[in-house]
């Protein structure tokens, strides 16, 4: 038992061989079985009786929409589902529409395609930024050659892909940009800023980021950011009219107590604390209590290691799993943003070496998108906010002791 603890500990039990395996197994047997459920489908529907690529349906049916001049049908349910089951049959499920009014100028043009190429096109596009972007961290990182050999099929059979692909989502894009622009904070700090507005789509990851920006003293990028969310705004507010705002919020609010409060979403799909709670059967009360302070905590010690020295990519890596954890509304398919917070982690531990229990953590955390909703269905219990809590932790940790480090270096070169 203590040497099964101590390769746990060290992560001595992961090695290059096993990892390729692993990679390939996995990519196998989960493109395998997409492709089988494709070939089973009846057309654009799947055995389901869904549309494939499920919540892209959304996405083409708003976009469609918009094509036909009624933009504020989008916003209005009867309206957005009476679209998708002309385009998909009568029993489709209802898939709504829940981002803000600039994420049309993205679904709009793609309802210009056939469904099935406008789906491929924004899965590849969106596969090859969230790759790119993986290579470039690690790429940083001045990485091994074992790293080198290894980082692209790692990358490519990671299991949240796969649910996002299954979905349909825009977990590539959402990864991509976060880890894009945490890349170029540093050398090109404006585009930096304008890749953190584009996340805008999803508001409720704006917790943290103009934090840590404000922490950090980048100026730049925070106000290349504020100037590209007031540009979005007043081109979706020219392009679909003022009142398309007031269709948005009212979305937002149903979304807030429909899919997040009463859980209309499945709370086993949700990986964050509020979700916990209620999946477990706790109040609302209790879940927004405990969700607020969890993310107070979350907040405080990002900006905390974005105010203080630090290795660039922990720091990175911090600012991802936070993201992920402030949130109350976090779906499995936004696990993607583990990629960029794994990679990030991969990069300090090829620069600085691994602490103990980093290699397990970022091991567990490359599998259980996988197996997140099914065991929390069955046991109520979310892998995916335990694991993001698990590697805030470990990554927290190794902020900690940069901090303390420097500070003893600062206090040997005070007494010279």
């Amino acid at each position: 038992m203590s040497r099964f603890w101590q390769q746990f500990a060290t992560g001595g039990w992961l090695t290059r061989e096993r990892v390729r395996i692993y990679s390939l197994l996995m990519g196998g047997i989960c493109a395998a079985a997409m492709i089988g459920w494709v070939a089973l489908s009846d057309g654009l529907i799947d055995r389901n009786g869904k549309p494939i690529g499920t919540d892209f349906s959304s996405f083409y049916a708003a976009g469609s929409l918009v094509l036909e001049g009624k933009a504020d049908d989008v916003y209005r349910p009867a309206a957005h589902y009476a679209r998708e089951q002309q385009l998909f049959g009568p029993d489709t499920p209802y898939y709504s529409w829940l981002y803000p009014p600039f994420f049309l100028l993205v679904a709009t043009p793609l309802a210009l395609l056939p469904y099935w190429l406008a789906l491929a096109v924004w899965q590849a596009a969106g596969f090859a930024l969230y790759l790119a972007v993986i290579g470039a961290i690690l790429r940083r990182a001045r990485a091994t050659d074992a790293v080198a050999a290894l980082w692209l099929p790692v990358a490519a059979a990671f299991p949240a892909v796969f649910v996002n692909l299954g979905h349909g989502q825009n977990g590539f894009l959402t990864a991509g940009l976060l880890g894009a622009a945490l890349c170029l904070l540093r050398p090109q700090p404006v585009l930096a800023g304008i890749l953190f507005a584009l996340l805008a789509y999803k508001p409720q990851f704006a917790l943290v980021i103009p934090l840590a920006l404000v922490a950090a003293g980048r100026w730049r990028s925070f106000a290349a950011a504020a100037v590209t969310v007031v540009a979005l705004v007043a081109v979706a507010t020219f392009a679909f009219g003022l009142d398309i705002w007031s269709g948005f919020a009212a979305s937002a609010e149903m979304s807030r107590k429909l899919l997040l409060e009463q859980g209309n979403v499945g709370f086993e799909k949700l990986q964050s604390a509020f979700a916990s709670v209620r999946m477990l059967g706790g109040s609302i009360p209790l879940a927004y209590g405990l969700q607020a302070a969890l993310s107070v905590a979350i907040i405080g010690g990002t900006v905390w290691a974005w105010r203080k020295p630090c290795d660039a990519a922990v720091r990175n890596a911090l600012l991802v799993l936070a993201t992920l954890l402030a949130s109350p509304h976090t779906l499995d398919y936004d696990l993607m943003l583990l990629g960029p917070a794994i990679a990030f982690m991969v990069s300090a531990g090829v620069s600085g070496g691994f602490r103990r229990y980093e290699i397990s953590a970022l091991a567990a955390a490359w599998v259980i998108p996988l197996l997140t909703r099914s065991i929390a269905g069955m046991t109520a219990v979310s892998l995916g906010l335990l694991i993001s809590l698990a590697l805030y932790g470990l990554v927290f940790a190794r902020a900690l002791h940069h901090r303390d480090a420097a500070s003893i270096a600062d206090g040997r070169i005070a007494q010279v």
